[in-house]
């Protein structure tokens, strides 16, 4: 069976599946019960390509409307403005000069002379009534008049569908149309010829049941529809940094109104259309709508940035023009959502065995029809009545075809593909509460394979709350403790090199200084350049004043490939200086002077580098992340399109940053390692701090390898063989660094990959692993988008809670697997082989039905849905090429199977001497007997099923409240359909010890299951 799913059904990866993958293994399962609801959970291949017709559409509108902009840019300088266009009376009554329309067409055509004809990106800020520095104004009644003239940053969703809904696509599967078409006939022929109600119980009962599994399905297909809902409003939760009232606040997207001052940064994505106001160095990725690979500089010739695009490089403030569904994103976003996801390599594979299964019961049912009507017709021949037909001979006739029918029903394990999108659903849910956010449903199940994970260093194994605890400044070391001593540690220091510092921290940063709401100081940015500025002001820098003493002329933002931040600023005598910072060693290598002890700037010598050089290593060592500040005096002009130099820097000095490592992170890594995964770290950082930090968590450990970057990147193919497997740590790593150890894990050590990225060159690699994990707290929307995983805390125990919820995920699916598949067996057995010896079938279309139910809907929700124990920590992962339906579950399914086998043929053959039932009804007892012993076998059985391995099936087993409710509702509805529906279900109340032999004869399954599990099986 495993060779056969990997051929046919092995095509799909829980990642970038192609689309003839996904076409062959739908072409493969054929004829399917019930289309609407096997296919629910899967890719609309159809609305994918009309999706991707409309993007290659719009792509081509806007390369025409960039390249037509681009050419208009030349004639349009120096032409006078022209502006034909008249504002709307109600735009106008509002205090607007302009229109929702008006202002899209600008920035959706690029049209700078529309743009030039309503006097800029100034006049546009005043005509729609907001400020450059102060924003929208958040006064009483202004919001909502200006959401009411151009509309709000929501798009246009497809309708959440009612639970009737799903009532109506459980009603479609072909089977069960059949079975209400037997119910009808049934009904007729029934009233016809025994009267009502005698006559209509068989088919109200078949009605009955039919209605029964209609509805418990569409109940369990509801709740599962509202919970992807839930995880689908998480997923879409953005924010962005927005001035408004004068004040800088986190703002969702979806509250964004035309108006709003937006501040943009690397790795952002751009929420609306709007217009560039000011800001430096700034690069758009625009191939999500245009597909165009090179980004593309925006500043003041060029000022339309498109919702939806990518901050590739620098920064901005944005003014937004158009909102919701009038951008192109919107358009485009409401098109792509009817694609669907991908489906998981885990639901195709069982579409596969609910496939081979599915044809093997058609056989089997078309088989049991013929031989049980080949018994009608034999008896009517040996009676003599064959030319004469009854109503009763009818029905007979009916109810065998309604058992064939019900045999595909039950053989047909329709709920195995939608199993595994029960327990995703759960474990998405859950994992929802304990911080980390699934983006694609695979990742769930593939972490669960995991057999490697690549950590960030900073902000997941660290608190990524940093503080500067050490400095060296003109050659001293001051430990800094807290803001009130700091001033006094530095009063010995020049002013002079206490004056070049300030102003290197406060114009050398992507952060800012500025009063909230409450009127209390706020420091905005990454925590490095958080800690850095609050050094600054502990110092009694004043930001503000420093920053209005200079003119800023270019910014450089930090660049992990660099490794460096920069700035030029222009001084009020009319010079030119550039201040740097970034890695220490590579600072201090582009240094040519440095300011000693007196303030002066003298050359750097060998013996002041071997000093500066061991500082480093010694703030390293205390596991410090360190950065040096340096600055140099540019000879001549400088304009902003110039190079910032990149040596013959003098050094101002280093700062240790102290980033603690978090609570929990060593247990963290020690459950891994037990587990079977391996933790690597890769960082940015000095390789001592690297190793010092890996150290403290349980990482690098004896024999281990910590490598930098640089070495690792001229290591032949051989070479990387023989120590990718050894390495633990990766210091100064690139992102190119990162992809290429990822790659190599994958493709040549076959290991299932996990990554952890934050900025927006992560996002190769996150695109390359089996599971990219991305930072909630510190990640960029670029990584975000890369990311199966959203890791909403940040923390590295996180992450072993989703290894962990994966593991769960993946055993959950092949416990319940296990389970169906020994009722498959059973129930196609028994009743094929009673049909051809007997010319009976012991289970009945009304019970078939029932039974069906326990295995499939309520089995799904029973063993699905089990909580994750530690001890699936202390497993071996599957890894890439580990066998779903293993050995090991073949060996319990046949063990079971053969049991129950010989239960209910023993009961066939001996059922009646061995409960001594005489007297007319006693084929009716015995049938009813049959069937409460094969449904307390299989109540029994769901038990046994919780492990697979282990014999103790009772522990933990009270803490999973689902399991126990659907096993006792299970127990009360069986008790029902025996003592009180017999007329309709084709039973008969049993005395109480009938009914304790069925329970005991269910029970033995039990402890043969555990002698099963004794008997050692191989892996292969």
């Amino acid at each position: 069976m495993e060779s056969y799913l990997n051929e046919n059904f092995g095509g799909v990866k829980a990642k970038h599946s192609s689309d003839e993958a996904l076409g062959r293994w739908r072409k493969v399962v054929g004829v399917v019960k019930n289309p609407k609801r096997r296919f629910r959970f899967t890719a609309n291949l159809g609305k994918r390509s009309e999706a991707a017709a409309m993007k290659r559409t719009n792509q081509e509108k806007l390369r025409v409307a960039v390249l037509v902009s681009k050419a208009a840019l030349q004639f349009i300088h120096g032409l006078a403005p022209q502006s034909e266009y008249t504002v709307p009376a109600d735009v106008k009554a509002a205090g607007y000069g302009i229109c929702a329309e008006e202002l899209s067409s600008v920035v959706e055509s690029h049209d700078l002379k529309k743009l030039k004809a309503h006097g800029g990106t100034e006049a546009l800020i005043s005509k729609i009534s907001t400020s450059e520095s102060d924003g929208l104004s958040t006064a009483k009644g202004k919001l909502a008049s200006r959401q009411e003239i151009f509309g709000i940053n929501k798009f246009a969703e497809t309708e959440a569908r009612s639970f009737w809904v799903f009532v109506w696509e459980a009603l479609q599967d072909m089977t069960l149309m059949i079975l209400a078409a037997c119910a009808f006939f049934s009904l007729v022929v029934g009233i016809a010829t025994e009267g009502w109600p005698k006559g209509a119980h068989d088919g109200l009962g078949i009605v009955a049941s039919i209605l029964l599994v209609v509805f418990v399905t569409a109940t369990s297909d509801y709740r599962q529809s509202l919970q992807f809902k839930d995880l689908d409003k998480e997923k879409k939760k953005i924010t962005v940094q927005v001035t408004r009232s004068g004040y800088r606040q986190k703002l969702s997207i979806y509250d964004l109104l035309v108006g709003d001052i937006v501040h943009l940064s690397i790795g952002d994505q751009v929420p609306a259309d709007g217009l560039f106001v000011s800001g430096f160095s700034l690069l758009i990725n625009e191939s999500s709508l245009t597909g165009e690979s090179e980004p593309v500089a925006v500043n003041a010739e060029n000022p339309f940035l498109l919702s939806g695009t990518k901050v590739q490089d620098g920064s901005c403030k944005m003014l937004v023009t158009t909102v919701g569904m009038r951008t192109q994103w919107g358009k485009l976003m409401a098109t792509l959502s009817e694609g669907g996801d991908d489906e998981t390599p885990l639901q195709v594979k069982l579409n596969g065995v609910a496939t081979i299964i599915g044809k093997i019961g058609l056989v089997f049912a078309v088989v049991t029809f013929a031989v049980l009507t080949e018994s009608l017709f034999r008896r009517k021949i040996m009676d003599g009545s064959y030319l004469s037909w009854t109503g009763d001979d009818a029905l007979e006739l009916l109810e065998f075809f309604a058992i064939a029918v019900t045999i595909v029903v039950v053989a047909v394990p329709e709920g195995l593909p939608l199993a595994v999108t029960l327990s995703l659903a759960f474990a998405m849910k859950k994992m929802m509460n304990d911080k980390a956010l699934v983006r694609h449903l695979a990742a769930c199940e593939t972490m669960g394979s995991a057999t490697s994970i690549c950590s960030d260093k900073t902000g997941t194994l660290t608190t990524n709350h940093m503080t500067v605890v050490k400095a060296c400044i003109c050659g001293k070391i001051k430990e800094v403790d807290n803001s009130s001593e700091t001033k006094s540690l530095f009063s010995e220091l020049p002013d002079s090199a206490m004056t070049m510092l300030s102003q290197s921290i406060f114009n050398n940063t992507g952060g800012d200084v500025v009063i909230n709401q409450d009127g209390k100081r706020e420091i905005l940015g990454t925590p490095t350049e958080t800690a850095i500025l609050e050094l600054g002001l502990s110092l009694g820098g004043d930001f503000q004043a420093v920053r209005k003493a200079s003119t800023l002329v270019k910014v450089e933002p930090f660049n992990s490939a660099k490794k460096r931040m920069g700035v030029v600023i222009q001084l009020p005598g009319g010079a030119f200086r550039a201040h740097c910072k970034g890695a220490s060693e590579i600072i201090l290598a582009s240094c040519s002077k440095y300011i000693n002890d007196q303030g002066n700037v003298v050359p750097l010598d060998s013996a002041t580098v071997a000093h500066l050089n061991a500082t480093i290593d010694s703030f390293a060592n205390e596991a410090l992340r360190t950065l040096c500040l340096a600055y140099i005096e540019v000879e001549g002009d400088f304009s902003a399109n110039d190079p910032i130099p990149e040596d013959g820097y003098t050094c101002i000095g280093i700062v240790g940053i102290k980033d603690p490592v978090r609570p929990g992170v060593k247990e963290s890594v020690a459950i891994c390692r037990s587990a079977g995964i391996t933790v690597r770290m890769v960082t940015g950082d000095n390789i001592n701090t690297a190793k010092a930090i890996a150290r403290e968590c349980g990482i690098l450990t004896e024999g281990g390898l910590a490598i930098e970057g640089p070495d690792f990147r001229i290591k032949s193919a051989e070479e990387l063989n023989d120590i990718v497997p050894k390495i633990q740590v990766m210091a100064r790593s690139s992102p190119l660094d990162k992809h290429t150890l990822v790659k190599h894990l994958r493709t040549k050590l076959g290991e299932v990959v996990a990554v952890t990225g934050d900025g927006t060159n992560d996002a190769p690699a996150l695109h390359e692993a089996d599971i990219g994990l991305a930072m909630g707290i510190a990640g960029t929307e670029v990584a975000k988008e890369s990311a199966d995983v959203i890791i909403l805390d940040d923390n590295f125990s996180t992450i072993v809670t989703v290894a962990k919820w994966g593991r769960s995920v993946y055993i959950n699916i092949q416990k319940f697997v296990q389970f169906q598949l020994t009722v498959n067996v059973v129930a196609l057995v028994v009743n094929f082989s009673s049909a051809c010896l007997t010319g009976s079938a012991p289970l009945t279309a009304v019970q078939l039905l029932w039974v069906n139910m326990i295995m499939d809907t309520l089995g799904a929700l029973a063993l699905a849905t089990e909580p994750p124990n530690n001890e699936l920590m202390k497993r071996t992962p599957v890894g890439r090429k580990g066998n779903f339906i293993s050995n090991i579950m073949w060996r319990n399914i046949m063990g079971q199977a053969f049991y129950q086998f010989l239960v209910i043929w023993y009961l066939q053959t001996e059922g009646k001497w061995l409960f001594g039932i005489k007297g007319d009804n006693s084929d009716l007892v015995l049938n009813t007997l049959i069937f409460n012993c094969f449904v307390f076998c299989q109540v029994f059985n769901e038990v046994s099923s919780r492990e697979m391995e282990r014999i103790n099936v009772f522990k933990g087993i009270l803490n999973n409240n689902v399991f126990v409710a659907v096993l006792g509702s299970t127990v009360i509805f069986q008790i029902i359909i025996v003592q009180f529906l017999g007329d309709f279900a084709n039973t008969t109340p049993l005395s109480f010890k009938q009914w304790f032999t069925c329970i005991v004869i269910g029970f033995i399954g039990m402890p043969i299951a555990a002698i099963v599990k004794l008997i050692p099986v191989g892996s292969s």
